[in-house]
């Protein structure tokens, strides 16, 4: 994953370019509106995984039960084979 650097210098000119932009009375404005933004982001993101993680456990659930009925065949047919193979000794 990249990480991203920047300066206290490039910070200063960013800032300074939004200043001249949009000037001093629409920066709090903007800064509300990205704030509401990144928080539906937030939430939208939490909402989908919540929603994979219910998901998810239904089908490890489901994996679940058919490995342990294939684990219950699979002892059954083993027994089976045990008892054919001591009683034609």
């Amino acid at each position: 994953m990249y990480t991203l650097f920047i300066s206290g210098q490039e910070i200063l000119l960013v800032m300074a370019l939004v200043l001249l932009l949009f000037g001093a009375k629409a920066i709090p404005d903007i800064a509300k509106t990205l704030g509401k933004g990144v928080n539906e982001f937030r939430k939208a993101t939490d909402d989908i995984k919540r929603e994979f993680n219910s998901h998810s456990s239904d089908i490890k659930k489901n994996i679940n039960d058919v490995s342990d009925s294939i684990k219950k065949e699979s002892d059954k047919f083993k027994d089976d084979i045990e008892k054919s193979t001591k009683t034609d000794d």
